[in-house]
Parts: structure tokens; sequence; C-alpha cells
């Protein structure tokens, strides 16, 4: 059987950003944006007033940044992150698999979380419908200048897998920091669902089946 690997790779991320990961963004406020789920996050901040030994971006706001890694990594906030993948999308107006790393302008990171969702969205699109007309073909042909050294003999798919897998994983990091934020402060006892009934009233109770390790669960 023939394979589109092309067309596979395009539906591995639009399928995950169209029900997974880009509604989860939806609503997103500028005090969830910037909150620090622990002191000494990094985060974007105003240019001129760092809170880490770097900062990088061509705007107003900064991204909190170090060329050497802590001993221990610093929690980073919703910004940051969105920053993050705005950085690994690349700029929406230039070409994702030609050119070189020199040629790559500085991003301007956005100051509101609703600049950044656009920001964001501009960049997917982009990226998309470079993947698309790269072609089957073109996932073959070496990185070259557009990454660096060690990777210029790598083919374009293992950077379209990474750049996906970029998305996927801190997507999810940021989907579980709106999860905290929504319940921060809560001292009440955890939700639970209400049993089902059947027409009778009486509680329904799931049957168990044995999976294929031997291991009794609900269905």
């Amino acid at each position: 059987m023939d394979v589109d690997w092309n067309a596979e790779l395009v539906d591995q991320l639009e399928w995950h950003w169209q029900h997974q990961l880009r509604p989860r963004l939806d609503g997103l406020t500028d005090e969830e944006y910037f909150w620090q789920p622990v002191p000494g996050c990094w985060t974007l901040s105003q240019r001129g007033q760092p809170s880490a030994p770097m900062s990088i971006g061509a705007g107003e706001s900064a991204l909190n940044y170090a060329s050497q890694p802590h001993g221990r990594a610093p929690v980073t906030t919703i910004a940051w992150r969105l920053a993050h993948l705005i950085d690994v999308f690349g700029p929406p107006t230039a070409s994702h698999f030609d050119g070189s790393r020199a040629g790559r302008r500085t991003v301007t990171y956005p100051g509101t979380a609703e600049a950044a969702l656009h920001q964001l969205d501009d960049g997917h699109e982009a990226w998309i419908c470079d993947v698309r007309q790269l072609g089957a073909a073109g996932l073959a042909q070496p990185q070259s200048a557009i990454s660096p050294p060690e990777y210029a003999d790598a083919p374009m798919a293992k950077l379209i897998l990474h750049v996906h897998r970029e998305v996927i994983h801190h997507g999810a990091e940021i989907s579980l920091l709106r999860d905290l934020y929504l319940w921060k402060g809560s001292r009440g006892a955890p939700l639970r669902p209400e049993p089902c009934r059947s027409e009778q009233g009486a509680p329904v109770v799931p049957e168990l089946h044995a999976d294929q390790g031997g291991q009794a669960q609900q269905p």
C-alpha cells in the first residue's frame, strides 16, 4: 500500500490542533496568561525589567531565558510557553524550508493573551501550508543551512516530526496550567459524578471486564 507521508504528517498535527489543543486555548485571559503557579517563574517581562539571565525578543515584551540550563529548570508561565510555540512555528512571513538560520528575524513577542493567540494561529497556518507544499519528495531533502550543523544532513521529515512533537508536548503543558489556574484556591471536596440510574431508579453499576493483561477494568 502506498502511503502519502506528507499527508500523514499534516494530519498528525491538524487533528490534534483542531480537536484537542486549539479549543483548549479559547477564552484565555491576560491574568491566566501571566499567572505564576510558583514564585520565580520565567515569563514575558517588560523590556529592561528582566527576571532571568537573558532577555530574548525584539519588542516591549522579552522572553526570560538563559544560555545554559539551570540545575533545576524554572517553571514557565502560559505566556512563556505560548511564546515558545510561536518560536517553534517560526515567522509566518518567511519560508520554513528555504534560506538559512541567519536570515530569520528576531520575534516580537505578544504582550496580551489575545495577541498571542492571533500570532500562534498565524504561525500554525503558515507552517501547515509550507509542509503541504514540501510534498512527499521534499521530506527526504536535507535540512542544510536552515538547521544547526549537527542536523544539516538530516531529512526535512525529522524537523517536521520535531516541531509537531514540540507543539503537542508544550500544548499539553499549557492545557494543564489552565486547569490549575481554574482550580487554584479551591478547598472544597473533589467533585463526584452522579451515578447513572435505571428506569426503576436503582444505580447502574458498570460491568467489569478483563483486559488482555487479565486485569478487571471498567469499559
